[in-house]
């Protein structure tokens, strides 16, 4: 384990833990969180995302929980550290699409997750990006960025810090308009809780909006299918 003072952050680093996002939850637990704190891990052997689903944590790719003061729960958060986890892959020549609520795709296959999490006052915000190795998934096609191109990890390490500073403290109009030019779908059919409607957007409050013949259905954190 090491520790280094990058900019405005605490990293805490690990050759391999169980998992980052544990980890978080235990410093929280125990008393010694404290706001932009990070914890990077080269691997996990016990990496998950929603719902407790393996996330396969190999050497190579970069997995990463931030932790944030947050007093209250943000609906809106997610959209601005998707945008942050797009861009940051887009700043390597790649073309990512947002799927909700926390896939991010290139070539509609699934590069990087997010995980949003709550504990006491903080969130904690997991991020996996398949770096140099991508798993073979039976739901869904996965691909990794160093078939597009060259990724050395200190530098997908610093623009992401970046990106999630600028996107976090950006004003929603901003973060919402980008995200609609990333998401996936938009404007096309997706499937909710086993029937088809149409994605339609977002509103101010961070409730993405689908229609369903005549009627708008307000979604907070439920899946959909592409």
């Amino acid at each position: 384990m090491g520790y280094t003072v990058l900019a405005k952050y605490k990293l805490i680093s690990f050759d391999k833990i169980p998992s980052t996002q544990d980890h978080a939850h235990e410093l929280i637990a125990s008393g010694h969180a404290s706001d932009s704190t990070v914890i990077l891990a080269a691997a996990q052997s016990a990496g998950r995302g929603r719902f407790r689903r393996t996330w396969v944590s190999h050497h190579g790719n970069l997995y990463i929980s931030f932790i944030f003061s947050c007093p209250e729960r943000d609906g809106r958060l997610s959209y601005a550290i998707a945008v942050a986890v797009a861009e940051t892959i887009a700043s390597f020549g790649m073309h990512p699409q947002i799927k909700w609520p926390n896939d991010i795709l290139v070539d509609n296959k699934k590069i990087a997750g997010i995980l949003i999490e709550y504990s006491g006052p903080f969130v904690i915000v997991g991020i996996g990006i398949n770096v140099n190795s991508n798993p073979t998934v039976d739901r869904y096609e996965t691909t990794k960025m160093d078939v597009y191109s060259q990724t050395p990890l200190n530098e997908l390490l610093s623009r992401l810090l970046r990106n999630i500073d600028t996107w976090r403290h950006s004003d929603f109009r901003t973060v919402r308009e980008r995200w609609l030019e990333l998401a996936a779908c938009l404007n096309r059919p997706v499937r909710y809780q086993g029937e088809p409607a149409i994605l339609v957007g977002i509103n101010e409050n961070g409730a993405l909006v689908l229609r369903r013949d005549t009627r708008y259905l307000l979604v907070w954190g439920d899946e959909i299918g592409i």
